[in-house]
Order: C-alpha cells, then structure tokens, then sequence
C-alpha cells in the first residue's frame, strides 16, 4: 500500500487540484511532504517501541491507523483536511516500517533471509510496477478518491490475518524508558531536513528558509548524536554504524534511491506534457521495467544468498547507468516508445530487481536480532530522505519549461544525475562493502536503566 500511494499520488495530482479549486499548487504539494516528514521523523521512535513493545502489535496498530488516514484522505473535503489525513497516514506507516522488517527477519535462518528479503522487495515492486496503471484505471473509473479508499479493504484483509498468523517478538536487553530528549531531536531534526529537501522546488536551493531549515537540522541531529553517545538510553545505537555493511549500505541506499525515484516520479510529467501521451497510456509504458523488477527481485535474492549481495548491487547499478545513457542517446521530442521508455525502463528495472530488496538484506546482514526495529528503522529514515532528495533534485532539475527544447535539455539533466548516482551505488558495493559476514557485540544498556 505505502509504495502504490507513491507512485498513484502523482498521476492524481492534477485531478486533486481541480477539485480544490482556488488551492494554489504549492499548498497542495504537502500532500507529499507532509506525508515524507512524518514517516521520516517518526521512524527512529517506532522502531525502539517495536523493539521495545512488540513488533507484531506495533505493526498491527500502525495498519489500523494507516487505514484510518486512508478513509479519511478519501473523504476529505478540502485541501487542509487531506493534508492532515496524509500526517495521520504518515503516522501509520512509520509505526509499520520497522516493525514489519524486523517480523520478516526472525522467521528465517540466515543463509535464506536474502530469498525472504527478495520476496518482500518483489511486493513493493509490484505496487510500483501495478502504481501507475492501476492508478490510472481508479482515477479514470472512479476519480482520486479511489487511490486512497483502496487501501481500506487490503488492510483490514492484512488485520485479520495478521493477528493471527504473525509471531510477536521484541527485544529483551532494551531499558523501559527512552531518552526523552533525544525523541523530539530526531524527529524535528530529520523533518526539518525533509522539509528542506522537499522544498527546494519552491523556495529554492540556496533561499533563506532552506538555509534555516538545514541549519535547525544540523544542530538537533549533531545534538542527537552527541546524547545518543553519553545517554543510557539511547534511541538509536549508534554501535550500529561500527557495522561496516550497515553504513556502507545505507550510503549505496542513498545512491539508489535518489536516482530511481528522482528518475521515475518526474518520468509521467514528460509524457503527458509533451508526447501528449493520456494517463492510461502513461501508465501502461511505465509498467514493463518495475515489471521486470518484480520478476527479477526473488531470483536476485537466492543469487545473493549464494553469491553474496555486493555483486547483485553491482550488476544493478551498471544496468541502472545503462537505462540512463539509453535516454540520453535515444529519449527525444517526438515520442518513441521502444527506445526512449521501454529500452531505458527494462534496464532501470533489472537495478530494481537487483537492489530494492537486496538492498535491505545488505545493511541488514549483521545487525543483531535484538537490533532488528531499530536498525530497520535507521535503514528506512536513510531510505525516505534518500526519496525526498531524489525527488527533490528531479523536480528542481526540471522545473516548469515553456517549449520542448527547454524540456528535453531539463530531462536530460536529470538522467545524468540518475546516472552518476547509478554509478556511485556500482562503485560503492564493488570496493567498500564487507564480503566477509561479520556479527558485532552490541553495547549492554548502561547502569542505572
């Protein structure tokens, strides 16, 4: 559900602004970015009270939630209204994040977690793959209402089922409080960044807001850090990130996420603006790529199992690199469906096989069990500020062009920073990342806890 809403969002934005009349497009652009900074600044806490309370009950209360900011997305009667659904939404699924990554984990041994991982990647594929067509199919049958109200049937289908099939576990050595302090640090901190990033668009890389914004985020999370280190209670273990495969993952996550999403959200605005393409038609271009991504994803995780997950996230980088030299040569004015989406597409999706799910099973490979929510939700704050910077850049890069030349030159950009970011996470696994498995002691909570 939460990688349908990101990819079915865009396409219905134009139909939300013409149901909002008199909302101007900058206030109507929090519906994404209230939706990124709650998920962002929420994720560290959820993940300590996964640890901390119960995965299974953490995970199931974040979907009821979800849902609930679904039904009430789908019913909003204006701008206000459903941007607050969306932070209701964003509560939500930060509480499922961290909890659901570390029920996966437990439930398989080691040397198959790669397969498992690969599984649970090809789900969130398929939603992006599914996104933009199914979405198109909702809003054209049913208007946008309906890529909200969707989740409400799955979800209480994901209810049910799971409180009877899922196995509750936590984390026994975690202290019963959680610093304080360090709560609303983090999470206003990361906001702060998020929003910073997200708004580029509209006040600008180098504007004063922006400067406050990354400069209030820079002194909570150096604040952050430094209480993380002296505190016995620590919301996030910073021993994590003495766990080679855990940073150096998390830096090849950015890599991947800031070129896949900067690449495939502002992809649509090409198509339906210049090659007039509809939203149907749009939609059923992009599938073919995150397609093949889902088919790949299970394959590539028993490949890592075997070969190790370095090699996988190399062969998607360069295979990344590939789809992005393949619109720069071929991607053109007039519109060319074999060479300048699906050729392109079918290469970004082998890098979708070979690193969303790999990519989780990479920074995860040596964290402790204990340390299952709390390093899935460091992984995922990483993974959300990654989207937001990829976005970020694309929609800065591309901006508002008034002919096809302006635009094409725009795009074309963008891919090569797709590109440079496809080669960084090729370089990243090929010479920094431990190929020998290696499970760290974790720091016992201090006295006094």
């Amino acid at each position: 559900m939460v990688s349908l809403e990101i990819t079915v969002i865009s396409l219905a934005f134009t139909d939300i602004q013409e149901s909002f009349e008199g909302t101007s497009r900058a206030t109507l652009s929090w519906i994404f970015t209230a939706y990124n900074i709650g998920i962002a600044a929420l994720l560290l806490l959820a993940g300590w009270a996964a640890d901390r309370y119960g995965r299974k009950r953490l995970f199931l209360i974040g979907l009821f939630v979800f849902l609930l900011g679904s039904l009430s997305s789908g019913l909003s009667v204006d701008a206000s209204t459903l941007i607050a659904s969306r932070v209701l939404q964003s509560v939500g699924g930060a509480m499922q994040f961290p909890a659901a990554l570390a029920l996966l984990l437990p439930a398989f041994p080691p040397e198959r977690r790669g397969m498992a991982v690969g599984i649970w990647g090809a789900s969130g594929a398929l939603a992006a793959a599914l996104g933009p067509s199914i979405g198109a199919a909702l809003i054209n049958a049913f208007g946008w209402r309906s890529v909200f109200l969707v989740n409400i049937p799955v979800g209480i289908v994901a209810i049910v089922l799971g409180a009877f099939i899922l196995v509750e576990s936590r984390a026994d050595d975690l202290p019963d409080r959680v610093d304080p302090v360090s709560v609303p640090m983090a999470s206003i901190g990361v906001g702060l960044l998020v929003l910073a990033i997200a708004q580029t668009e509209t006040w600008g890389f180098f504007s004063v807001p922006t400067g406050m914004c990354v400069l209030g985020a820079a002194v909570l999370l150096w604040g952050f850090v430094r209480r993380s280190r002296q505190h016995p209670a620590p919301l996030f273990d910073l021993d994590l990130l003495k766990i080679r495969s855990f940073s150096v993952s998390l830096v090849g996550t950015t890599f991947f996420c800031a070129a896949f999403f900067g690449w495939f959200v502002v992809l649509p605005a090409f198509m339906l603006d210049w090659w007039q393409w509809s939203v149907v038609k749009v939609g059923l271009a992009l599938f073919p790529g995150p397609g093949l991504a889902v088919v790949l994803s299970p394959i590539m995780g028993r490949v890592a199992d075997k070969r190790g997950n370095g090699l996988v996230l190399v062969i998607g980088g360069i295979a990344g690199a590939i789809g992005m030299v393949v619109h720069l040569i071929f991607t053109g004015s007039e519109p060319d469906f074999v060479l300048g989406i699906l050729i392109p597409g079918l290469f970004v999706g082998v890098a979708a096989g070979c690193s969303f799910a790999i990519l989780v099973a990479a920074t995860m490979r040596d964290v402790p069990p204990q340390r299952f929510g709390m390093g899935g939700a460091g992984r995922t704050t990483v993974f959300q500020l990654a989207i937001a910077l990829g976005i970020a850049i694309g929609a800065a890069v591309v901006g508002d062009p008034s002919t096809i030349g302006d635009a094409l030159t725009a795009y074309r950009i963008n891919w090569a920073i797709a590109l440079a970011f496809f080669v960084g996470q090729a370089l990243v696994f090929a010479f920094a990342y431990p190929t020998a498995t290696h499970v760290p002691a974790m720091s016992a909570p201090k006295s006094g806890q």
